[in-house]
C-alpha cells in the first residue's frame, strides 16, 4: 500500500468499495436478519441490543433512533449502576468486561420476554462478556442475531472459557467485512489507521431494519418506527408508541 493511501481521499475510496461489496455479499444474510426481526416484531417482541466499546455506536443505531424500529432495548454495562444499584466506581475497573457472571446480570435486569431477538454486535466476536451474553441468551431460548468481523473473529483464539466465539451462536451473522484489527489504511512504518467496522456496521444495521421494514409492509402490518423527536409531534407520536412495550425498554439520555 503506498504512503498516498493513508489521506482522506484513500480513506474514503477504500471504505466505500468495502461498502459497496458488503450490498452484494451480505444480500442474503440480510434477508436472513430481517426475517429475525420481523418475526421478533410481529410476535410483540424486542430486540435486545448489546455491544461494548466502539461496538455501542451500532448499538445506537439499532435501539431507540429516529427511523427505527420501537420494540428495542440498548443493553450496556452501564446498567449495572443506572439499573443495578451498583457503585458508578465498578465503571472504572477495566477488566470488568472479562468479569464472570456480568452478562447475566445484565440480561436479568433487561427481563426479556421468551420472544425477544439479541442483536449482539462485536467486532472481534471474542470478548468474554459478548461471548457470555450469547450463551446465556441462547441457553434461554433467544434467536442471536450478530454483527462482527469474520477477518478478525478468524485470526484470533477463544477469549471465552468455553471456547466459544459469538459467530459460534448466532442463528445469524451479518459480516462486517472490516480487517484484523479493524483499522483500514496500512502505514509505510507498520501499524494501520481509520477504523472501518462502524461504517460498515451502521450500513449492516440499516440494511437489516429497512428488510425487515419490507417483510412487515409485505404482510399488511405497519413498521413501528420512531419519528424525530425535533419535528412537531414527533416526541408525542413516539410516547404513543412506547406504551405497547411499556416496562421493556428503556431510553436514556446517554
Amino acid at each position: 500500500m503506498s504512503v498516498e493511501s493513508v489521506s482522506a481521499q484513500g480513506f474514503a475510496r477504500q471504505s466505500l468499495a468495502v461498502l459497496q461489496h458488503i450490498t452484494e455479499s451480505a444480500r442474503e444474510d440480510v434477508v436472513r436478519a430481517a426475517d429475525l426481526i420481523a418475526r421478533c416484531v410481529r410476535s410483540d417482541g424486542v430486540i435486545q441490543a448489546f455491544g461494548t466499546g466502539h461496538s455501542q455506536a451500532m448499538v445506537l443505531e439499532v435501539a431507540g433512533r429516529a427511523g427505527g424500529l420501537v420494540p428495542t432495548n440498548r443493553l450496556s454495562i452501564a446498567d449495572l449502576v443506572l439499573y443495578g444499584g451498583d457503585d458508578p466506581s465498578v465503571l472504572d475497573d477495566p477488566l470488568l468486561e472479562r468479569q464472570e457472571g456480568v452478562a447475566a446480570r445484565l440480561y436479568d435486569l433487561a427481563a426479556p420476554h421468551p420472544e425477544d431477538l439479541f442483536v449482539i454486535i462485536s467486532n472481534s466476536g471474542v470478548n468474554n462478556v459478548i461471548v457470555e451474553m450469547a450463551l446465556h441468551a441462547k441457553e434461554r431460548g433467544h434467536r442471536i442475531l450478530a454483527i462482527t468481523s469474520l477477518s478478525h473473529t478468524r485470526a484470533v483464539p477463544a477469549g471465552h472459557p468455553s471456547g466459544k466465539k459469538l459467530v459460534d451462536l448466532a442463528d445469524v451473522v451479518l459480516d462486517n467485512a472490516a480487517p484484523r484489527g479493524d483499522a483500514l489504511l496500512e502505514l509505510p512504518g507498520g501499524g494501520a489507521v481509520c477504523a472501518l467496522s462502524t461504517l460498515t456496521g451502521v450500513m449492516l444495521v440499516q440494511m437489516a431494519v429497512a428488510e425487515a421494514s419490507a417483510v412487515l409492509l409485505a404482510a399488511g402490518e405497519q413498521p413501528p418506527v420512531y419519528v424525530s423527536a425535533n419535528v412537531p409531534g414527533g416526541f408525542e407520536g413516539n410516547l404513543e408508541l412506547e406504551k405497547r412495550y411499556a416496562g421493556r425498554i428503556r431510553r436514556t439520555a446517554s
